[in-house]
């Protein structure tokens, strides 16, 4: 079944877990005993409703606060389609969250309360998803029950938003507006009657007609290989086969490919998954390749077709969001790892900061602190094969682990 990776975005109080627990309830997709804990608590808590939040928020914290601090992943699955959604915090203190969340989703739920429409928060939501290059982007406009669901409210924050669009450098990006009330139901599962004047699809259905050709982002085909597979048995004493993800676009029997980074010319002779055999390889399938002639391929080489390269260099420049409480300076040295390949690295500049509310530039920065993100140039210690992340979401992006803790301490989308 298909898998759709969903983030969701949205200031304290929005009611983004409200959203997702009301689509777990109306899906039936909550066991019974976590049923039972939602209603029992909501009683104790007064409320006269079910406080559908408690669905997703885990932390103690959480609960008691109300908020998102950190990042939940979802599961669930209607007949058409299996969900994941990472349930990301939308304050300015967690944007380490909400890139994580987001850097592996292919749509995106940004949350406004219709009571305050298009605030700074909003900003720096859309900005992150223009920054990832998430190509469907829905604004759910949330608690519509207490404005009356109100046409006219709805009509001013869309043109407000549509404002802030303006402002993005990702023009692929598919913009739905749905008006919701996460708490009474409304478009969320099911169209609501109390919104006579919209005519669009409620929030489930927009994301159940979603074409994975539309949200998955093309770029050229990319097959880094995971593991050189040679079972030495009787049936198979000469097979060697690679196998790994094709990323970007499809691979096909018969196509003339170069081996990175030895440079190694040869032809795609079988493709296979499992014991079938296919002729094509399409973008995102896990599959195994031999090849027409008997060459050196290791773990953590690339597999790319004769006439569409990729870059090599020792040097590349990346907007970077900084996830360490230990700040990035000039000079410093991380390990970059870059899909399966992890090299060395300098910190050679830090060009700009980049403010997230499409405030602008910052020059003259000597240092990164935590949720900053900024245009940083590396230098390392051997070559790698990259390309811009604007033009291949996965080759064109890597992270940054420290040398000494083996942290993980920024996440990096090259230019």
């Amino acid at each position: 079944m298909e898998v759709l990776k969903i983030a969701t975005a949205g200031s304290v109080d929005d009611g983004k877990s409200t959203l997702i627990g009301r689509i777990l309830y109306d899906t039936k997709s909550l066991t019974t005993d976590k049923l039972e804990a939602i209603e029992k608590t909501s009683k104790q808590r007064g409320y006269d409703y079910l406080d559908f939040s408690l669905a997703t928020d885990g932390l103690v914290a959480e609960r008691e606060q109300g908020i998102t601090i950190d990042v939940a992943h979802i599961y669930f699955s209607t007949k058409k389609k299996s969900y994941i959604i990472a349930d990301t915090p939308g304050h300015v203190e967690y944007t380490r969250n909400m890139v994580t969340g987001a850097s592996t989703s292919q749509a995106s739920i940004i949350l406004i309360d219709a009571r305050k429409g298009v605030i700074e928060q909003t900003n720096r939501h859309f900005f992150i998803n223009n920054l990832l290059r998430i190509k469907d982007v829905v604004v759910a406009i949330n608690k519509m029950d207490l404005v009356d669901y109100s046409e006219e409210v709805y009509n001013k924050i869309k043109a407000d938003f549509e404002e802030l669009m303006k402002k993005r450098d990702y023009q692929d990006q598919k913009i739905s507006f749905i008006p919701v009330s996460a708490l009474k139901g409304d478009n969320v599962v099911n169209k609501s009657d109390a919104m006579p004047w919209y005519k669009g699809e409620a929030l489930l259905e927009h994301l159940e007609q979603l074409d994975k050709a539309d949200i998955f982002n093309v770029g050229t085909p990319r097959f880094p290989v995971q593991y050189v597979i040679r079972p030495k048995t009787e049936d198979y004493h000469d097979f060697r086969g690679y196998a790994g993800k094709v990323y970007g676009g499809d691979l096909s029997v018969g196509d003339d490919i170069i081996v990175l980074p030895s440079k190694t010319r040869s032809k795609i002779k079988d493709i296979y998954f499992y014991d079938e055999k296919y002729e094509t390889a399409s973008r995102r399938s896990s599959v195994t390749i031999t090849l027409e002639n008997d060459i050196n391929v290791s773990r953590g080489d690339m597999i790319v077709k004769e006439n569409d390269l990729p870059t090599i260099d020792k040097q590349f420049t990346a907007n970077v969001c900084w996830m360490d409480t230990d700040e990035l300076t000039p000079g410093g040295k991380y390990i970059v790892q870059h899909g399966i390949n992890k090299v060395l690295a300098k910190v050679d500049s830090i060009n700009h900061k980049i403010h997230p509310d499409y405030s602008g530039f910052e020059k003259g920065v000597t240092s990164l602190g935590i949720n900053d993100i900024a245009s940083v140039t590396f230098k390392l210690n051997k070559p790698i094969f990259y390309d811009q992340f604007k033009n291949h979401r996965t080759n064109g992006s890597f992270i940054i682990i420290d040398t000494q803790s083996n942290n993980t301490v920024g996440a990096g989308f090259i230019q």
